[in-house]
């Protein structure tokens, strides 16, 4: 469980990251939304407590239990699914909520699927392009990501998926395969969005398609393109320093109450009015050298296993951020992602936490390491 390892492989740049970057994310929380700082603040000194013990367990012992992993997830699931300890905010029902603690399955559920397909496909990966072994796969993944698309989190639901599609194109399967998904994906999806553009359409929720309607016609659908317009506003009204932090300025459109919620999904708004061009730039430079920290890891890893979980976790990272920045910019419809370290949500932030530290672990045992017999 527990090994000797040599402190020269800790990688504390990543550590360093992360902290700057949830310290930096703090800041913005207390500026958007005061109240919540000091959850936040805890959830910071949660996540390094939980990072730092799982970093010093050996990753190889947690993939031991992996279908412990897998039916842990789906019960937690099962939690919300069948309203067991379920609660409701704006409509939907992602949370737990026991003695006033709330908790969100969803986001916990990335990492625990992260560690059960890195066990997955690092035991089956010589055969990763034979047929049983995708549908088996696929049988898999569907079942959590059905659980969680009906919660309903359709934008929780595509971060699974693409993390599932991650894996399984870093474990090994072939381009061939990957080229005939494609040529029936192309069509299919072209066919889709037709359909879901069309008013009576039954494929998609009313609000999911209100949502894209408002960004492709945002005259039309004022009401549900409020929020992403003024984000938008926001934005380029900071220029390049930005007004900065706690500013009591008429001229802002989070101090005018225009970006509702804005210290969860659109807290690059506040951040791009408040600390400007400049300070966003630090926000996206701190993510991308987060996320290059796990893929080098992940290249020196032991085993298949060891590179799953950092390339896990790199997508998971690098692709909820680019999608958050697409939608608070108006270059995606609105899905409510999160913006990874930054945005307020003690769920997220120790879930991501709990991933960095799989990813430090793993730098502590690089294929040198291994061969050196430690």
């Amino acid at each position: 469980m527990l090994k000797q390892y040599q402190i020269k492989n800790y990688n504390f740049r990543l550590v360093v990251y992360v902290i700057a970057l949830t310290m930096l994310g703090i800041s913005i929380i207390g500026s958007a939304q005061k109240s919540v700082q000091s959850k936040q603040v805890f959830g910071l000194l949660l996540g390094l407590l939980v990072m730092a013990v799982v970093s010093l367990i050996d990753y190889s012992f947690i993939l031991r239990f992996n279908w412990l992993i897998y039916i842990f997830n789906i019960g937690l699931l099962s939690l919300i699914t069948f309203h067991v300890f379920g609660s409701q905010a704006k409509g939907a029902g992602r949370w737990i909520e026991v003695a006033g603690f709330r908790f969100q399955p969803s986001e916990l559920s990335k990492v625990l699927l992260i560690l059960f397909f890195a066990w997955f496909f690092g035991k089956y990966h010589e055969k990763i392009n034979t047929l049983p072994v995708i549908l088996i796969s696929g049988a898999l993944i569907f079942v959590p990501w059905f659980m969680i698309e009906e919660q309903p989190d359709l934008s929780t639901s595509i971060v699974v998926a693409v993390i599932f599609i991650a894996l399984l194109f870093l474990s090994g399967l072939s381009y061939k395969i990957i080229g005939g998904v494609l040529a029936v994906l192309v069509p299919a999806g072209s066919l889709f969005i037709y359909l879901i553009l069309q008013p009576n359409q039954r494929i998609l929720d009313d609000y999911q398609w209100r949502r894209i309607m408002a960004w492709l016609q945002p005259e039309k659908y004022a009401t549900d393109a409020y929020q992403q317009q003024n984000s938008i506003m926001a934005i380029g009204s900071g220029q390049l320093w930005g007004k900065g932090l706690n500013n009591n300025t008429a001229f802002s459109v989070k101090n005018g109450n225009y970006i509702p919620e804005p210290q969860t999904d659109f807290i690059f708004a506040v951040a791009g009015e408040e600390l400007g061009f400049v300070g966003s730039i630090v926000i996206l430079l701190l993510l991308l050298l987060i996320v290059i920290e796990c893929i080098l890891i992940g290249r020196k890893a032991k085993d298949l296993s060891g590179r799953l979980i950092c390339g896990g976790v790199a997508v998971w990272i690098g692709f909820q951020t680019f999608v958050n920045i697409c939608v608070v910019t108006g270059l995606m419809p609105n899905t409510g992602l999160p913006l990874p370290f930054v945005s307020y949500g003690l769920t997220s932030l120790v879930s991501l936490f709990i991933g960095v530290g799989l990813v430090l672990n793993v730098g502590l045992q690089p294929l040198k390491y291994r061969m050196e017999g430690f």
